[in-house]
């Protein structure tokens, strides 16, 4: 079933707004630069927890074992925690480029009802 006009305009513009979006991922993406020291030191920790479960659960010390998976999880924690961010002008460009692009798109949206509406009357 072919589309018709309007749906292969509305069609052309997702896409364009889609294609046009890809380069806003990829600079939000490289503001944070990875934390090695907290990576490093999260697997460590996790190493040690898992190493703690391991002895409570051989040993049948519950006791043991809760602390040995409180250990490998604060390790996790610690190893998943985010890095440094961008500098302050490259995350206030970000915020107000988003910004814009959503008032905008909110307004397209806004429009587009409004015509919808104005059709089925």
């Amino acid at each position: 079933m072919p589309l018709s006009e309007h749906e292969q305009r509305l069609l052309d513009e997702m896409e364009r707004n889609l294609y046009g979006g890809t380069s806003d991922v990829h600079s939000a993406g490289s503001a944070v630069r990875p934390s090695y020291r907290s990576l490093a030191l999260g697997v460590i920790v996790a190493v040690v927890g898992i190493a703690t479960l391991i002895v409570g659960v051989t040993s049948q010390l519950i006791i043991l074992g809760v602390v040995g998976f409180v250990v490998m999880f604060v390790g996790v924690l610690l190893a998943a925690r985010p890095g440094k961010q961008g500098t302050s002008s490259t995350k206030k460009s970000q915020t107000q480029s988003r910004t814009r692009s959503r008032s905008s798109f909110m307004q397209r949206m806004e429009q587009r009802w409004d015509n919808n509406q104005q059709d089925r009357r």
